[in-house]
Order: C-alpha cells, then sequence, then structure tokens
C-alpha cells in the first residue's frame, strides 16, 4: 500500500493514531497517514494528544521495569507466543494407528476397572503357570530337593557346594542316628541318612578338611557327627587333618576330644605330640597333655583314672595312690612323650600348661622325674 495508491480518511487513520505514536506501522501505512495528516487538522491534533499521553506515561514507573529490568521475562515470553504462533500455524499431522491404541484410551478413562482386569489376568496366568512347572522336563533351578535315596556327590560337586546346616537326630535303639546334611550348590540338596551312607560320610568329612571353606560352626556340628565313628579310618584321618590343621583352635580342640577312645593308636599319639610342639592355643596344648596321659594310662596295669583338677589351685592335682607307668623296655613313642612334656614344663610360655606338663610328669615319670 503506498499514498497514492490508497487515501486514508480521517475514520481509517484515528485507530492508527496510537501505533505511529509508537512507531508500529510500516513504511507504506506511515507514508499514507503522514498524506493524510498533512490536509487534516483534527487528525493532527489527536496526534498530538496521543504523543502527549505517551510521553506522560513514560515518566511514570512501570511494574516491569522494577520486575524484570534485564528484559529476560519479556524475551521468554515473546519467544513462547511466537512458538505457540507457529504451532497453530502448522497444521496437526494426522495421528497413526498404534496397536493396542484404543486399550490404552479405554484404561486411561477407566483406572479402576483397568487395574482390576490387570490383577484378575495376573491371577489366571499365575495358576497356570504353577500347573505347568511340575510337568515341564526343565524344572526350576535353586529349588531344594529331599533326597529319599541318597545320589551320588561328585567331586566337582564337593568343591562348589556349601553346607549350611546339619541336624542329627539320634535313635532310640541300637541303630545309628540319622543325619541330614543341607548343602547348597546349583541346586540345594539335603542328604539324608547314617553315618553307613557313602555320600554322607564324603560330605563330612569333606568340611573337616577344609576349614577354609566352611563356617566353624558347622565343622563343629560335622565332628560330633563323626565322633561315634572314630574307628572308620576315613573318619579319623580327617578329624587328625582337623586337628594339625584347622584355623580355629575351637574346632582343633573339638578333634581332639572326638580321638579320645583311640589315643593308643599310633598316628593319634603323634598328632597329639604334634599339637604339644607347634599348637599357638594353650587350651589346645593342655588338651593334648590330658589325652596323652590318658593314652599311657591304657598302656598301664592296671589302668589309672584321669587326673583330677584342683578348684582352687592353678596346680593340677595327682591322684595319691595312682601308680606310674613302667618305662622300662616301653615303645620309643612312650619315651617321646616323656621327653615332650619336660620341654613343655621348662619352656612352654603359658604358666598353667607349664603346671600341667609338670603334673603329668609326676604321674607317668620314672622315679628321677616324680
Amino acid at each position: 500500500m503506498s499514498a497514492g495508491d490508497f487515501k486514508m480518511n480521517c475514520g481509517d487513520v484515528g485507530p492508527l493514531l496510537v501505533f505511529l505514536a509508537c512507531d508500529e506501522v510500516t513504511a507504506e501505512e506511515r507514508a499514507a497517514i503522514e498524506a493524510h495528516l498533512a490536509g487534516c487538522g483534527d487528525c493532527r491534533e489527536l496526534l498530538s494528544d496521543e504523543g502527549q499521553f505517551q510521553e506522560s506515561v513514560s515518566v511514570i514507573p512501570q511494574a516491569a521495569d522494577e520486575l524484570d529490568r534485564s528484559g529476560t521475562l519479556l524475551a521468554q515470553c515473546r519467544s513462547e507466543l511466537a512458538e505457540s504462533l507457529d504451532e497453530i500455524a502448522v497444521p496437526a499431522e494426522r495421528e497413526r494407528w498404534q496397536p493396542f491404541g484404543l486399550v490404552r484410551r479405554w484404561m486411561a478413562l477407566r483406572p479402576g476397572w483397568s487395574a482390576a482386569g490387570l490383577l484378575a489376568a495376573g491371577a489366571i496366568l499365575g495358576v497356570q503357570l504353577l500347573q505347568w512347572l511340575p510337568t515341564s522336563g526343565s524344572g526350576i533351578k535353586g529349588v531344594a530337593m529331599n533326597v529319599s535315596a541318597a545320589p551320588r556327590v561328585s567331586d566337582d560337586q564337593l568343591t562348589r557346594m556349601a553346607v549350611y546346616g546339619i541336624n542329627f537326630a539320634p535313635s532310640a535303639d541300637a541303630a545309628p542316628g540319622t543325619l541330614q546334611v543341607q548343602l547348597r550348590a546349583e541346586q540345594p540338596v539335603t542328604l539324608s541318612g547314617s553315618l553307613d551312607d557313602a555320600d554322607v560320610r564324603r560330605v563330612l568329612t569333606y568340611v573337616v578338611r577344609n576349614s577354609e571353606r566352611f563356617d566353624a560352626g558347622v565343622r563343629l556340628d560335622c565332628l560330633d557327627a563323626l565322633k561315634s565313628r572314630i574307628r572308620d579310618v576315613e573318619i579319623r584321618s580327617a578329624l587328625l587333618d582337623a586337628a594339625r590343621h584347622d584355623q580355629n583352635p575351637a574346632v582343633r580342640m573339638k578333634a581332639l576330644e572326638a580321638l579320645r577312645d583311640v589315643v593308643g593308636e599310633r598316628d593319634v599319639r603323634d598328632a597329639l605330640l604334634e599339637s604339644l610342639n607347634r599348637d599357638s592355643n594353650p587350651g589346645v596344648r593342655v588338651e593334648a597333655v590330658n589325652l596323652l596321659v590318658r593314652s599311657l594310662e591304657l598302656e598301664s596295669l592296671p589302668a589309672m583314672p584321669e587326673i583330677p583338677e584342683g578348684p582352687d589351685s592353678d596346680m593340677p592335682m595327682i591322684a595319691p595312690n595312682a601308680p606310674a607307668v613302667a618305662l622300662t623296655g616301653a615303645d620309643p613313642s612312650v619315651r617321646r612323650v616323656v621327653r615332650a612334656l619336660e620341654e613343655l614344663q621348662h619352656s612352654d610360655p603359658n604358666r598353667y600348661v607349664r603346671l600341667r606338663s609338670a603334673a603329668a610328669l609326676r604321674q607317668i615319670g620314672p622315679p628321677d622325674v616324680q
């Protein structure tokens, strides 16, 4: 539009005077308005009044100037307005069909019915799954099984298993008691049976021999279960290993106590002497002294009662009429016991062990020791 193309009248110019005063008109509109103002005094007067009004308003402090001095809010509003106008100008794309779109809309409009339907579907699927699982050939990995006929436990399974429970049910008659050993491996298994079962014995002796892999409480339970068959060579060998090498002194002492009925055997006596010389725990060394004295008492005739300890004294009591063990022509291992006790009497760092060794020497030693 130009001043020559279109001639404006007062009705056309009046609404535009406000925009002209604010400099919000295009160049063509400005030219047409100025052409009209050149010949119209009333419109010039209106423009003058509008200019004075704009000047008066500009003098008054504006709230926007106080709240948004940097102009950030104004710029953000303009940006959002421009984005909204652009969205309105662009025609909306036709919504594509998506699977289960109707189901999603229905669930959004009816959340209560949707929740009830999902619960019902979950219950039905759960029941069907439980009915299907027992018939499937694969089974579920990790579910414990009670094995009535104990399966063979391979060496590979022993190296990867964890024993987390041992229950011992003694029998009321002369029959052997029942053991229940709970194993945790790829598939938890519960072995039930007596010590006559080869797998039960293998598991218990494996736990006793491998102290670094199993809890001390489990190892103590295994020793309790095995001590009734101490005359079995395999079981006795496992207990001797525990007495020599177990990391826990309570387990080592328990293993020595379990060997009480076979202290006369050569391998047991050697293990006791080794405990005297090498074990760092004084309680284990005292137990070894007691068992060595018992082993010599069993070889002497008549058998002597076990040495009691004084209730109010650190010095162990000696039976006053107990006959000494005759060492004439004795087995060399007996002399080894005496020599070990003599060395212990003088050099052991624990006072009670020294006193106990001296008492044992007076009990079993030759006349020159007494």
